[in-house]
């Protein structure tokens, strides 16, 4: 795919003003780094960092069946209980239950809905949502508004703060895993009190027209524009799993230890196969590494050896700026899935010494 054919975010003027580094990532233009990861990823630990992912899918979804149809498609809980205004994050299953994406459903009302999906997967996952109503819950209206309206995700200690000072937003109001409609700027917008860096901080959806202003107030009140390169590390120093590296559709929720996500005493799309993976168990399971030396760093596909045989492989790596350390995610059979395992990491040849670690790396200060 060439430069002029890939899909700019609103916010593409202001990254290339700003000397970012460019790159395509899930058909968009999109910056990888201003400044450098390291630096980003402290910014974002320490006071307050941003994000520019409008290129993340978002689709509303209303209509008498709206509700029934995400209760239908997505792990998560979407009931008549779940309070407007709630968020609910989970899986989007095929029948096997393969991971076509990991997404969040946020009420915004009665009867209208708001499903957040990654980039790389947006289009497979409106075309999953068309294909069960047109299949089940025909009274349901799906409407992609990622074009219109960008996304920025305002992340760190400082966030709240930050953000309360230029909005309506209510962090009292507006607790955890919620969201609400604002003023941003002088402008509408949904703020979700919701990220993807293990800090407390928003995603702030406002109209793309006025996305660009809004990139602007935020640099003006200290808030240091982060790549996605920054937004990767810190997911992983957070645990957090990223589809198409960690999981796939391959991979059941329960082997990736997304179960917890799951409100299993339902049907939904993939119940049957995820509840057989619960009662019988799975063959794999994921674990989280850390090198013992900081030498070279484990990349997605280096093998996972113990005793001289591939057990498994890494699906993510990287040294961790907060951590000081080499950290990653990987799968192996379930009996090697122990915390404090020894294991091997073949990274182009050279066997590295590692060991099984709880899973997150790294846990925001209380």
């Amino acid at each position: 795919m060439t430069e002029q054919s890939l899909l700019k975010t609103p916010l593409h003027d202001a990254h290339v003003s700003l000397g970012a580094r460019m790159a395509p990532f899930a058909g968009y233009n999109m910056p990888i780094q201003y400044e450098g990861i390291i630096a980003e990823v402290h910014a974002v630990r320490r006071a307050a960092g941003m994000f520019d992912v409008s290129h993340m899918g978002r689709f509303f979804v209303d209509g008498h069946d709206g509700r029934a149809l995400l209760d239908w498609v997505h792990t998560g809980d979407i009931s008549e209980s779940m309070p407007i205004g709630r968020a609910r994050y989970g899986l989007i299953c095929k029948r096997d239950g393969g991971i076509i994406d990991d997404g969040i459903v946020y009420r915004l009302s009665t009867e209208q809905y708001l499903l957040v999906a990654n980039a790389a997967n947006a289009g497979k996952v409106l075309d999953w949502l068309n294909y069960w109503r047109d299949e089940r819950f025909s009274n349901a209206r799906i409407t992609d508004s990622t074009e219109h309206i960008s996304m920025v995700a305002v992340q760190g200690p400082k966030a709240i703060e930050i953000i309360s000072s230029l909005s309506s937003f209510d962090p009292v109001e507006v607790g955890v895993f919620r969201i609400a409609r604002c003023a941003v700027n002088g402008k509408p917008a949904f703020v979700a009190r919701t990220g993807y860096t293990g800090e407390d901080g928003v995603e702030i959806m406002p109209h793309a027209e006025d996305a660009a202003a809004l990139w602007a107030l935020l640099i003006e009140k200290g808030v240091v524009p982060c790549g996605l390169g920054a937004r990767d590390t810190l997911r992983l120093e957070a645990g957090l799993l990223l589809h198409g590296s960690d999981m796939d559709e391959t991979v059941n929720p329960v082997e990736a230890g997304l179960d917890r996500f799951v409100a299993i005493n339902r049907e939904f799309c993939g119940s049957t196969a995820i509840t057989s993976a619960l009662e019988h168990g799975t063959e794999r399971q994921i674990i989280g590494f850390r090198t013992l030396e900081r030498t070279s760093v484990p990349r997605s596909h280096s093998n996972l050896v113990l005793g001289g045989k591939i057990v498994g492989s890494v699906t993510s790596g990287s040294y961790s700026p907060t951590l000081d350390m080499n950290i990653g995610l990987g799968y192996v059979p379930i009996d090697l899935a122990t915390v404090d395992s020894a294991v091997q990491i073949d990274v182009r040849g050279k066997l590295l010494d590692a060991k099984v670690i709880n899973i997150p790396f790294y846990l925001r200060p209380p």
